[in-house]
């Protein structure tokens, strides 16, 4: 196995035939009636048993999707609002996903000065170096906030030169009021996500991170909101890897997920709620069980995407 992320992902890409991360965001009033009416898990004021309501719903899923994909993207804030039980629940889940062999993305979002960031990076990417925490995993990859600036990304950085571990910046968000802050245009006329992808690009072309396929381990979050801004983002980025959210619930467009390819690589299209909650969209009410309509779910964003990526 390949000690370069984006080697790894590109890979099961590839072997897959799926340019998709399934988004794990487990909510309780959410999960399938199954599962909140059993008797061990139908408290959700009682954190032992929501957690656990949520930790057998979330390890189907993985199971589900695992043979269809090649990475789960963790959305840690919904394993944060349990506590310590969430904690727990989450790093348990990235063993589990390890052990089907997904590369799991850690949703963290984590930002701040550089001293912050090398507690972070630890926290959060790196093997432990613990002696009591050897079978702990982290994630593969995590998402990281750039506003503390680019040189403060330098600890994570560092992890995925000595571990093999990925990183993608949040360049440009799908979420509609980001582009209050995401659009400012400067003095020479360029947007702010624009000077963030020429430094994202700046660290992508190290060549002690770039992998055989071509593509770095620092990628971006890229959202499937425009399609001009996207391929202008893939021009300034060529050597990263973009994560993009935008598809399903948040309604991204073919063309913009089209732009955030390069000659049909070099992008994985996240999906969450569309996915996980299959079982409550209309077109697959007819499903024998929830499995099998998140499992359908699945299948047909596989098919959508590969369509979108090579549509003329």
């Amino acid at each position: 196995m390949s000690n370069n992320f984006a080697d790894r992902l590109t890979d099961g890409i590839r072997s897959k035939g799926a340019p998709i991360a399934v988004g794990l965001d487990p909510q309780y009033g959410r999960l399938p009636v199954a599962i909140r009416e059993d008797k061990e898990f139908n408290d959700e004021l009682d954190t032992e048993a929501a957690i656990d309501a949520i930790f057998e719903f979330s390890t189907k899923v993985l199971r589900i999707i695992a043979p269809h994909v090649p990475a789960v993207k963790m959305n840690i804030a919904f394993f944060e609002k349990y506590y310590s039980e969430g904690i727990e629940a989450y790093y348990s889940l990235i063993e589990e996903a390890d052990n089907l062999g997904l590369e799991v993305i850690g949703d963290v979002k984590r930002a701040d000065i550089p001293s912050s960031n090398e507690a972070y990076a630890q926290a959060h990417l790196a093997n432990p170096e613990y002696t009591d925490m050897e079978d702990l995993l982290t994630p593969d990859a995590i998402t990281l906030n750039p506003y503390f600036g680019i040189e403060a990304l330098n600890p994570f950085v560092k992890i995925c030169r000595e571990q093999g571990k990925g990183i993608f910046v949040v360049v440009r968000s799908s979420n509609p009021e980001a582009s209050a802050i995401q659009e400012i245009v400067d003095a020479e006329g360029k947007k702010v996500y624009e000077r963030i992808a020429e430094q994202v690009a700046s660290i992508a072309d190290d060549a002690e991170l770039v992998g055989v396929n071509g593509y770095s381990s620092v990628g971006a979050v890229v959202g499937a909101s425009d399609a001009e801004a996207a391929s202008r983002l893939r021009e300034i980025m060529p050597k990263s890897i973009f994560l993009v959210p935008g598809y399903g619930a948040q309604g991204g467009g073919a063309d913009a997920i089209k732009a955030c390819f390069k000659d049909g690589a070099g992008a994985i299209v996240t999906a969450s709620r569309s996915i996980i909650y299959a079982y409550e969209r209309d077109e697959y009410k007819e499903a024998s069980s929830w499995e099998q309509a998140v499992e359908q779910a699945v299948a047909d964003m596989k098919t959508q995407i590969n369509q979108m990526i090579n549509a003329k």
